[in-house]
């Protein structure tokens, strides 16, 4: 049994007429009944009862009339899914990020896709800081990532799509946050919060890098995990945080003050990048790079 003796066969069961069946098909009516006739005697069943007034399904064709078309949906279907794929019209992207300043681009990003290619799939995973999710990408655990480095690693390619700038997070009763700015060098005896320091984070390198700027070292009183816990450590009085802009701007604030940095110690923008494998030439991940341009425009 052959799928074009199934089209054949739903043709002449629709039409019930061996000519028009011919004619719509585009085939010689002699082909079409050796190809019906092939079909039966495969089936060990005549499909058809034919007189030379008309032609009838008999049973074992009624019951094949719905299993054919059903198959022949699968097969159009399947050439279809076959024709997205290699046209990157359809597949899944797996896409790791951390860190909250990375939710409102992943979001903007889905949106794009779902609004322009409904036939890909934005799998977002849970991601690691920084050189984790280089791992993640070289051993194909995921496709894409949104993460920030320091300068733009080697490994992979990348685009910088965020330009984050380095902020002070403080309790509210704390004395400088009613100032307009706060220097580092004014807080070298102060306890901060930070995310452990083998997590990877570019935010936190940079905060010691600022520190060391500003001629100490910083006092860890505490890690946590991410960004939101940091900042309910702030709101206890357990320390302070620095974090990014961008981030800041979609955390909780109940008791805390966001607080810009006094321009005496330079503090280097944190880039973040979007990121994947070297020479991934996979169709969908490159039809959604291409739309990533639009919705997440390249940073200087």
């Amino acid at each position: 049994m052959e799928l074009r003796q199934l089209e054949i066969f739903c043709a002449v069961a629709e039409e019930l007429h061996f000519g028009r069946a011919a004619e719509r098909l585009h085939l010689a009516q002699p082909y079409l009944s050796r190809s019906v006739r092939a079909l039966e005697a495969d089936l060990g069943t005549p499909l058809f009862e034919r007189t030379t007034r008309r032609v009838e399904l008999t049973h074992a064709g009624h019951v094949l009339r719905d299993s054919a078309a059903a198959m022949l949906r699968i097969e159009a279907r399947a050439r279809a899914d076959v024709t997205a794929a290699h046209r990157g019209e359809a597949g899944t992207v797996r896409l790791s990020f951390a860190g909250p300043s990375s939710q409102a681009m992943v979001g903007r990003l889905a949106r794009a896709i779902r609004e322009r290619h409904a036939g890909i799939t934005l799998a977002v995973r849970p991601g690691r800081y920084g050189p984790g999710v280089l791992d993640e990408l070289l051993d194909r655990s995921t496709d894409l990532a949104i993460a920030r480095f320091a300068c733009a690693p080697p490994e992979v390619e990348c685009r910088p799509v965020a330009r984050e700038l380095g902020v002070l997070v403080v309790p509210a009763s704390h004395p400088v946050a009613q100032r307009d700015a706060v220097s580092l060098t004014a807080l070298r005896y102060e306890p901060f919060i930070t995310l452990p320091e083998g997590s990877g984070s570019a935010v936190r390198s940079t905060f010691t890098a600022a520190c060391r700027a500003a001629g100490f070292e910083p006092e860890i009183a505490q890690t946590a995990p991410d960004s939101w816990t940091c900042v309910a450590l702030v709101a206890a009085g357990v320390g302070l945080h620095f974090t990014t802009d961008a981030a800041a701007a979609t955390l909780p604030t109940e008791g805390v003050r966001v607080m810009p940095l006094a321009g005496d110690i330079p503090i280097a923008p944190v880039l973040g990048y979007l990121v994947w494998r070297q020479g991934d030439h996979d169709p969908t991940l490159r039809r959604v790079l291409h739309l990533s341009e639009q919705v997440l425009p390249t940073v200087s």
